[in-house]
Protein backbone atom coordinates (compact mmCIF):
# COMPACT_ATOMS: atom_id res chain seq x y z
CA UNK A 1 0.00 0.00 0.00
CA UNK A 2 1.37 3.35 -0.92
CA UNK A 3 2.20 6.16 1.83
CA UNK A 4 -0.13 8.11 0.12
CA UNK A 5 -3.11 5.61 0.54
CA UNK A 6 -2.22 4.42 3.60
CA UNK A 7 -3.40 7.32 5.96
CA UNK A 8 -6.81 7.16 4.42
CA UNK A 9 -7.66 3.15 4.87
CA UNK A 10 -5.82 3.34 8.08
CA UNK A 11 -7.66 6.52 9.71
CA UNK A 12 -11.17 5.37 8.60
CA UNK A 13 -12.16 4.64 12.39
CA UNK A 14 -12.01 8.08 13.33
CA UNK A 15 -14.94 9.68 12.45
CA UNK A 16 -17.44 7.44 14.12
CA UNK A 17 -14.96 7.14 17.27
CA UNK A 18 -14.76 11.03 17.38
CA UNK A 19 -18.81 11.49 17.47
CA UNK A 20 -19.31 8.35 19.90
CA UNK A 21 -16.65 9.70 22.53
CA UNK A 22 -17.88 13.24 22.53
CA UNK A 23 -22.12 11.71 22.79
CA UNK A 24 -21.06 9.85 25.71
CA UNK A 25 -18.70 11.92 27.13
CA UNK A 26 -21.46 14.72 27.37
CA UNK A 27 -24.48 12.11 27.92
CA UNK A 28 -22.58 10.85 31.30
CA UNK A 29 -20.95 14.35 32.27
CA UNK A 30 -23.70 16.68 31.42
CA UNK A 31 -22.96 18.74 34.60
CA UNK A 32 -19.65 19.26 34.18
CA UNK A 33 -19.93 19.78 30.44
CA UNK A 34 -22.69 22.60 31.42
CA UNK A 35 -20.81 24.07 34.04
CA UNK A 36 -17.90 24.35 32.05
CA UNK A 37 -19.82 25.88 28.88
CA UNK A 38 -21.16 28.58 31.72
CA UNK A 39 -18.40 29.43 34.00
CA UNK A 40 -15.83 29.79 31.69
CA UNK A 41 -17.19 32.21 29.37
CA UNK A 42 -18.14 34.37 32.41
CA UNK A 43 -14.53 34.02 33.83
CA UNK A 44 -13.21 35.23 30.42
CA UNK A 45 -15.54 37.85 30.14
CA UNK A 46 -15.30 39.51 33.07
CA UNK A 47 -11.56 39.70 33.18
CA UNK A 48 -11.94 42.85 30.49
CA UNK A 49 -14.97 42.25 28.57
CA UNK A 50 -13.46 41.16 25.49
CA UNK A 51 -14.54 38.35 23.24
CA UNK A 52 -15.50 35.01 24.89
CA UNK A 53 -13.72 32.65 21.77
CA UNK A 54 -11.41 33.27 19.46
CA UNK A 55 -11.21 31.80 15.92
CA UNK A 56 -7.75 31.79 14.17
CA UNK A 57 -6.75 30.00 10.91
CA UNK A 58 -4.83 26.81 10.95
CA UNK A 59 -3.93 23.82 8.30
CA UNK A 60 -6.05 21.24 8.36
CA UNK A 61 -5.67 17.83 6.93
CA UNK A 62 -4.22 17.61 3.17
CA UNK A 63 -3.02 21.33 3.79
CA UNK A 64 -6.65 22.19 3.76
CA UNK A 65 -7.29 25.76 5.50
CA UNK A 66 -10.27 25.76 8.66
CA UNK A 67 -10.23 27.97 11.66
CA UNK A 68 -9.87 26.81 14.81
CA UNK A 69 -11.84 28.00 17.77
CA UNK A 70 -10.87 27.85 21.60
CA UNK A 71 -11.15 30.41 24.58
CA UNK A 72 -9.37 33.06 24.57
CA UNK A 73 -6.44 33.13 26.98
CA UNK A 74 -4.82 35.95 26.08
CA UNK A 75 -5.20 39.43 25.95
CA UNK A 76 -7.45 41.33 22.89
CA UNK A 77 -5.24 42.08 19.77
CA UNK A 78 -1.64 40.05 21.50
CA UNK A 79 0.06 39.48 18.57
CA UNK A 80 -0.62 43.49 17.20
CA UNK A 81 2.81 43.92 17.52
CA UNK A 82 4.37 40.93 17.50
CA UNK A 83 3.13 39.50 14.63
CA UNK A 84 2.36 36.01 14.59
CA UNK A 85 4.91 34.06 17.37
CA UNK A 86 4.48 31.21 18.69
CA UNK A 87 3.22 31.43 22.25
CA UNK A 88 5.42 30.73 25.15
CA UNK A 89 5.35 28.46 28.48
CA UNK A 90 5.19 31.77 30.30
CA UNK A 91 4.08 33.96 27.63
CA UNK A 92 3.21 38.08 29.28
CA UNK A 93 0.43 38.32 26.72
CA UNK A 94 -1.86 35.46 28.74
CA UNK A 95 -4.31 36.63 31.34
CA UNK A 96 -4.51 35.12 34.44
CA UNK A 97 -7.80 33.37 33.58
CA UNK A 98 -5.99 32.16 30.40
CA UNK A 99 -2.94 30.71 32.74
CA UNK A 100 -5.42 28.59 34.43
CA UNK A 101 -7.37 27.41 31.42
CA UNK A 102 -3.78 26.73 29.76
CA UNK A 103 -3.12 24.83 32.49
CA UNK A 104 -5.52 22.80 33.11
CA UNK A 105 -6.26 22.64 28.70
CA UNK A 106 -9.47 23.88 29.18
CA UNK A 107 -8.79 26.56 26.63
CA UNK A 108 -9.20 23.25 23.92
CA UNK A 109 -12.73 22.68 24.89
CA UNK A 110 -14.66 24.67 21.97
CA UNK A 111 -12.32 22.85 19.48
CA UNK A 112 -15.06 20.10 20.09
CA UNK A 113 -17.16 21.92 17.89
CA UNK A 114 -14.16 21.64 15.39
CA UNK A 115 -14.24 17.77 15.66
CA UNK A 116 -17.88 18.16 15.13
CA UNK A 117 -17.82 19.81 11.60
CA UNK A 118 -14.93 17.35 10.70
CA UNK A 119 -12.27 19.48 10.88
CA UNK A 120 -10.46 18.33 13.64
CA UNK A 121 -10.03 14.61 15.26
CA UNK A 122 -10.21 14.40 18.84
CA UNK A 123 -6.34 12.98 18.90
CA UNK A 124 -3.85 13.81 16.62
CA UNK A 125 -1.28 16.09 15.23
CA UNK A 126 -1.87 19.82 16.67
CA UNK A 127 -3.10 22.09 14.22
CA UNK A 128 -0.76 24.87 13.06
CA UNK A 129 -0.62 28.10 11.65
CA UNK A 130 -0.23 28.67 8.43
CA UNK A 131 2.66 31.14 8.44
CA UNK A 132 4.19 28.58 10.85
CA UNK A 133 3.34 25.62 8.79
CA UNK A 134 5.12 27.23 5.87
CA UNK A 135 8.43 27.96 8.23
CA UNK A 136 8.15 24.83 9.58
CA UNK A 137 8.05 23.06 6.04
CA UNK A 138 11.30 24.89 4.94
CA UNK A 139 13.04 23.68 8.21
CA UNK A 140 12.03 20.45 8.56
CA UNK A 141 11.59 18.22 5.38
CA UNK A 142 9.26 15.83 7.19
CA UNK A 143 6.55 18.15 8.32
CA UNK A 144 4.08 17.75 5.42
CA UNK A 145 3.80 14.17 6.69
CA UNK A 146 1.88 15.37 10.16
CA UNK A 147 -1.23 16.44 7.19
CA UNK A 148 -1.83 13.01 6.32
CA UNK A 149 -4.54 13.03 8.74
CA UNK A 150 -7.05 15.27 10.51
CA UNK A 151 -5.45 17.92 13.40
CA UNK A 152 -6.45 16.94 16.77
CA UNK A 153 -6.79 17.98 19.69
CA UNK A 154 -5.03 15.46 21.75
CA UNK A 155 -1.75 14.34 20.67
CA UNK A 156 1.16 11.90 21.20
CA UNK A 157 3.63 15.03 21.34
CA UNK A 158 1.51 16.75 24.10
CA UNK A 159 1.84 13.59 26.41
CA UNK A 160 5.40 12.68 25.62
CA UNK A 161 6.38 15.65 25.08
CA UNK A 162 6.15 19.40 27.36
CA UNK A 163 4.77 22.92 25.84
CA UNK A 164 7.72 24.16 25.00
CA UNK A 165 9.35 21.16 23.40
CA UNK A 166 10.92 22.62 20.28
CA UNK A 167 8.66 21.48 16.70
CA UNK A 168 11.50 18.98 15.61
CA UNK A 169 11.01 16.89 18.67
CA UNK A 170 7.10 17.41 18.59
CA UNK A 171 7.28 16.39 14.66
CA UNK A 172 9.33 12.53 15.94
CA UNK A 173 5.79 12.31 18.28
CA UNK A 174 3.32 13.59 15.58
CA UNK A 175 4.71 10.97 12.63
CA UNK A 176 5.02 8.50 15.17
CA UNK A 177 1.64 8.57 15.85
CA UNK A 178 0.65 8.68 12.68
CA UNK A 179 2.57 5.51 11.67
CA UNK A 180 1.07 3.30 14.47
CA UNK A 181 -2.91 4.94 14.48
CA UNK A 182 -5.74 3.25 16.08
CA UNK A 183 -8.72 3.25 18.50
CA UNK A 184 -6.64 2.00 21.29
CA UNK A 185 -4.22 4.09 20.86
CA UNK A 186 -6.45 6.80 20.56
CA UNK A 187 -8.74 5.78 23.64
CA UNK A 188 -5.26 5.89 25.71
CA UNK A 189 -4.25 9.07 24.42
CA UNK A 190 -7.50 10.63 25.01
CA UNK A 191 -6.95 9.24 28.91
CA UNK A 192 -3.05 10.41 29.72
CA UNK A 193 -4.50 13.69 28.61
CA UNK A 194 -7.22 13.93 30.89
CA UNK A 195 -5.08 12.81 33.21
CA UNK A 196 -2.16 15.45 32.87
CA UNK A 197 -4.41 18.18 32.53
CA UNK A 198 -5.29 17.11 36.22
CA UNK A 199 -2.30 16.42 37.47
CA UNK A 200 -1.01 20.20 36.41
CA UNK A 201 -4.34 21.66 37.78
CA UNK A 202 -2.15 20.43 41.13
CA UNK A 203 1.19 22.20 40.83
Amino acid sequence: MSEASWPAAKDGYKRPFDVAVLTVAHLLAFPVWLLFWTLIPLAIWLTDRGPVFYTQARVGKGGLPFRVIKFRTMIVDAEKSTGPIWALANDQRITPVGRVLRRLRLDELPQVMNVMKGEMSLVGPRPERPELVERFCQELPDFPQRLRVRPGIAGLAQVMGKYATVPRNKLRYDNLYIETLGPWLDLKLLVLSVWAALSRGHH
